[in-house]
């Protein structure tokens, strides 16, 4: 998985290179293009049973894996906001309230370019209408995005490892949030 450019966006010459770790750089013409990281968020939602909520993907990377609900942030968009928007897009669902848990790194490998991101995680809180009824049966899914809802048992390490996670960051968040071995 590479993000090189074959020539510079700029002046078309062949001398482009990735620098650092960090950047594209053109030495004929002085263009600079760096490789910033993209933000990205997800929501850790519980039922009253302590159960969590995952989403199976619907589309690449990663198609069939769960996930939590969440998505890129939008520009201009701050990360409570991206994840409030993420989660009415994907599950038709508004959290009373959000707050914020931790955040790892993640690669997301799509159309053959590797994106580095930061994923923010928060804990949402349900409505009162969602409260003590099936969590599952109010939702309406993004088909686009999310092939079907599953509700899923955390309540330690062995319960996040036996998941068929979509991102390793999502692990780590689960993992920190039970107390029980998350690395931060």
């Amino acid at each position: 998985m590479g993000n090189d450019f074959t020539y510079c966006p700029a002046c078309g010459g062949t001398n482009i290179s990735y620098v650092d770790h960090k950047k594209w750089q053109c030495p004929d013409c002085g263009f600079k293009l760096y490789n910033n990281v993209a933000a990205s968020v997800a929501l850790i939602i519980m039922d009253g049973s302590g159960n969590v909520l995952f989403e199976k993907r619907a589309k690449e990377p990663r198609k069939g894996f769960l996930a939590l609900p969440g998505g890129f942030c939008d520009q201009d968009e701050s990360a409570e906001h991206a994840a409030l928007r993420e989660c009415m897009e994907e599950t038709g669902m508004q959290p009373a309230a959000i707050n914020y848990l931790c955040s790892f790194p993640n690669t997301y490998d799509y159309a053959g370019i590797r994106y580095k991101t930061c994923d923010l995680f928060f804990v949402a809180s349900l409505e009162e209408t969602f409260c003590g009824k099936d969590l599952l049966s109010q939702l309406h899914r993004q088909q686009s995005e999310v092939l079907s809802f599953c509700m899923k048992k955390i309540s330690g390490i062995p319960d996040v490892e036996a998941l068929p996670l979509a991102f390793e960051s999502a692990g780590k968040a689960l993992r920190f949030w039970t107390g029980k071995g998350g690395e931060k």
